[in-house]
């Protein structure tokens, strides 16, 4: 069996104002993630992702450049307990 995998991720640095939560949606789409993308009231972007492993790694990664006019500097991420609870990947308001 595939083993399962799901993290909550906060991206920092100018990651708002770029389409980063537009691309993130994008680019889980491709990598097979579910879950969701949101803005945060403080400047940054906060991400649910699950699926196969090797698929959250690979999109962790792409949440580390983000898309071009972004400025990554860090992204803090938490592991969660894997629930299957999203089947596709939203983006959500602003919290």
């Amino acid at each position: 069996m595939t083993e399962k995998k799901a993290v909550r991720a906060v991206i920092k640095g100018k990651v708002q104002g770029v389409c980063y939560r537009m691309e993130t949606a994008r680019a889980a789409e491709e990598h097979k993630v579910n879950g969701w993308v949101r803005n945060r009231a403080d400047g940054t972007v906060e991400a649910v992702l699950e699926g196969e492993a090797k698929n959250v790694d690979n999109m962790l990664n792409w949440c580390r450049q983000g898309p071009p006019g972004a400025s990554v500097t860090d992204v803090e991420v938490e592991e969660k307990s894997y629930t299957g609870e999203y089947s596709d990947f939203t983006i959500r308001y602003t919290h």
